[in-house]
């Protein structure tokens, strides 16, 4: 387990969790915001995109009571990342992340998603900023992500290919003010 907060619990991702995976990114309700309807992803796929072992990104499942709900990555970000956005030699962190069972969606439990991850990163990666690009026209995360303390920083132009177009993103960040 990577860590725990009440009901919330974030574990690494196993192995067996390749059908969950493939359930979750398979559900048009949750590819409208994450990857795109036209995207779907089988178990090849999955295996392919999430178990990729020369990947650093740390991926995991997000359980809530017990359930799994959902998955969160974290990742340091390299020279070119932080050259795009414009950061210096900071240590800085990226995270993405979903739910993946519908039912599970607007009740606080992406906030506290984000906001414990925020303080593992912190505590655990001694992180100065940590970042994500969600796609502007994601109006619901984007409250979620700012009740959790992050702040715009830049638009990013047609910077994420969804559904058949490139669309613009906010770049967001969390400042470490410790």
């Amino acid at each position: 387990m990577l860590f725990q907060n009440g009901h919330l619990k974030v574990r690494k991702l196993e192995v067996q969790d390749i059908y969950i995976l493939s359930k979750w990114l398979s559900d048009p309700s949750v590819l409208e915001f994450y990857e795109g309807r036209d995207n779907p992803f089988d178990i090849g796929k999955v295996n392919r995109v999430f178990y990729n072992s020369e990947d650093e990104t740390v991926k995991c499942i997000v359980e809530f009571d017990g359930k799994e709900i959902g998955y969160i990555q974290y990742y340091k970000l390299d020279s070119d990342t932080k050259n795009v956005y414009g950061y210096l030699n900071e240590n800085i962190f990226g995270i993405d992340q979903f739910i993946g069972e519908v039912e599970y969606w607007n009740k606080g439990i992406g906030t506290l998603l984000v906001t414990s991850m925020v303080e593992f990163l912190i505590n655990h990666k001694k992180v100065d900023r940590i970042v994500m690009d969600p796609q502007v026209c994601n109006e619901r995360a984007l409250r979620c992500y700012e009740k959790c303390g992050f702040k715009k920083v830049k638009l990013l132009p047609k910077r994420e290919l969804h559904e058949g177009e490139y669309r613009d993103c906010w770049l967001i960040e969390y400042i470490n003010s410790n």
